[in-house]
């Protein structure tokens, strides 16, 4: 890749790594969401109380921290954020001790660490105090496991009415599952999710399978994070604040999208498929000599130029294959045909045949190779900040948010437990 990358310095003195100039050395930083010339983040000013661990509050909380909310965590005194040990792989310490598990990491950029045991009246005390100056409340107990501690919805909201209050649960704050605990894995088993996904009955390996991320706690932060944002515009007009109420299954049952009507329109339930789509053919992954490239045809006139770009014009209008629709119907044979003609190819090839022809394709790269793919360099996908009892620097994926006049800005890394707690409570 012909661009300049070099390290580079916010003024709190964390580090991020991106692609500051084009091909040509023309500087980006217009355009690039560098926090060199970031102003103050669009959620700047608002003050959020963080009560969440694991994943799907922490991905809520930490999209606000990017937009440039002030984020609060709350932890337990000496054990913190169940994710500190979820590991390996883990950090280490600038003396050799093991450090924070990558999992943490992922999730928690950007926040304030504030060790305080919620159990104690002092803790919930001073929790509750904070809680008077903040806009903003994520927690994700089971429902009512807060109001032992006065920090519930309505214990808050009588001291401050203007509380946005989001409670992220696996089966929401009502009906018959409410008490119970959900997990990433089993709100994907119970949604439906591992249902369609997997190789097919009578198919070597077939069996549900869930997806390789915690998608439906992923899902659910950016659903929390999007609600939020909503609720806040409403409280600065009216003055009201409100609970949130975010379920886990209900995010995954919202998740299936066209699957679900497919279902509501045909009555029937959709099976496992592997790697073919229910409602587009040819789209799945090819093989070449040195890999797999995913082909991924959305029209008729798409189909009949990756045939001729194979040398197969005449496959394009043959009655089997002409409309999706047939395509479908003939999937199996088709698909057979196109991997015959991809597999003499080499992936790269294969690849800039088909990008030529207008097919839309891509490698099925791993982990590793997202990051070294050009796109990925000039977009600055890989952030790197430094963390001051850590040997090495964090290192996590930057925001998929692109604003033109307040772009993300990375100021904290993760935080080391209790790291803010002097600083935060000092004030309460």
């Amino acid at each position: 890749m012909a661009s300049d990358e070099r390290n580079y310095r916010d003024a709190d003195g964390a580090t991020g790594r991106g692609s500051m100039t084009d091909g040509q050395g023309q500087d980006r930083l217009a355009t690039h969401h560098s926090p060199l010339v970031t102003p103050k983040g669009p959620l700047s000013g608002v003050r959020v109380l963080d009560l969440s661990r694991v994943l799907a509050g922490p991905w809520a909380t930490q999209t606000l921290a990017d937009l440039g909310a002030e984020v609060i965590k709350i932890e337990r005194p000496g054990a913190g954020d169940d994710t500190r040990l979820w590991g390996p792989p883990f950090t280490t310490r600038t003396d050799g001790s093991r450090g924070d598990a990558a999992y943490f990491l992922c999730a928690n950029r950007g926040k304030k660490s504030v060790a305080v045991d919620i159990a104690s009246p002092e803790g919930a005390g001073a929790v509750r105090k904070l809680a008077r100056t903040c806009d903003v409340v994520v927690e994700n107990f089971k429902t009512g496991g807060l109001k032992k501690y006065g920090l519930d919805w309505a214990s808050l909201k009588a001291i401050n009415p203007k509380l946005v209050y989001c409670s992220i649960t696996g089966f929401g704050q009502d009906g018959p599952d409410a008490h119970r605990a959900g997990y990433d894995y089993m709100i994907q088993a119970m949604g439906g999710l591992m249902s369609i996904t997997g190789q097919p009955d009578g198919a070597p390996g077939a069996e549900p399978m869930k997806v390789g991320v915690a998608v439906a706690d992923l899902f659910t932060g950016l659903y929390a994070s999007n609600a939020i944002m909503a609720a806040l515009l409403h409280a600065r007009a009216t003055g009201e604040g409100q609970q949130i109420d975010i379920a886990l299954f209900d995010v995954q049952a919202a998740m299936l999208a066209n699957q679900a009507t497919n279902y509501f329109v045909s009555g029937t339930a959709p099976t496992r498929m592997g790697n073919a789509h229910p409602n587009l053919a040819p789209y799945q992954p090819f093989p070449c000599t040195d890999g797999m490239v995913v082909i991924a045809v959305g029209n008729d006139s798409q189909f009949r130029a990756l045939c001729s770009a194979l040398g197969a014009a005449a496959m394009g209008t043959d009655p089997r294959y002409a409309t999706n629709a047939v395509r479908i119907e003939h999937r199996a044979t088709l698909s057979a045909e196109l991997s015959a003609m991809t597999a003499g190819h080499p992936m790269k090839g294969l690849m800039a045949v088909l990008e030529a022809a207008g097919v839309p394709c891509g490698p099925v790269n791993t982990v590793d190779q997202v990051f070294e793919e050009p796109q990925a360099r000039h977009r600055g996908l890989e952030v790197e900040q430094v963390r001051a009892d850590l040997s090495e620097p964090v290192r996590t994926v930057a925001s998929p948010i692109r604003m033109s006049a307040t772009p993300v800005a990375y100021d904290r890394p993760p935080p080391a437990l209790g790291e803010h707690t002097d600083e935060v409570l000092g004030d309460v």
